[in-house]
């Protein structure tokens, strides 16, 4: 149960987290932002669901110098997806498959701020990719 100085946000489908109300507001100046929470290690962990054309939360504010693990959930039963950060000037790099029904894991530490998009390069011959079809998002390094 939640305090009177804390409040609950919706980071994924049957996941709140507690929010310390007293301290500087973990949301981002953009509403559906989430500011990834600083877990007591140092790391900043989420949760990323991956679902038909979309991941959920599609917009993930994290801190530069700072280690980042993000869980990339799928919930599709047939279709793979992968996340794909790929920014040479940051030296973000990322590509990793996420098998359907399964999730993945992706560790990296960002550098550089600045805005880089997440998205899910995958198609099937003579479709548009899944990134086409709205399958992207937005990681804000600050």
């Amino acid at each position: 149960m939640l305090s009177v100085r804390e409040s609950c946000l919706t980071v994924s489908v049957g996941v709140c987290v507690a929010i310390a109300m007293s301290g500087p507001p973990l949301l981002a100046e953009n509403p559906f932002a989430v500011d990834v929470p600083t877990a007591p290690d140092g790391v900043q962990r989420a949760v990323v669901e991956a679902d038909s054309y979309d991941f959920s939360p599609h917009h993930l504010v994290v801190r530069a110098g700072r280690p980042v693990e993000l869980t990339f959930k799928s919930l599709t039963w047939l279709v793979p997806h992968n996340v794909i950060i790929d920014d040479p000037r940051s030296g973000l790099a990322i590509r990793e498959a996420i098998p359907a029904g399964e999730s993945v894991m992706v560790r990296f530490t960002p550098m550089v701020p600045g805005t880089f998009a997440i998205y899910c390069d995958k198609k099937l011959p003579l479709f548009k990719s899944h990134r086409d079809k709205g399958m992207e998002g937005v990681l804000e390094v600050r």
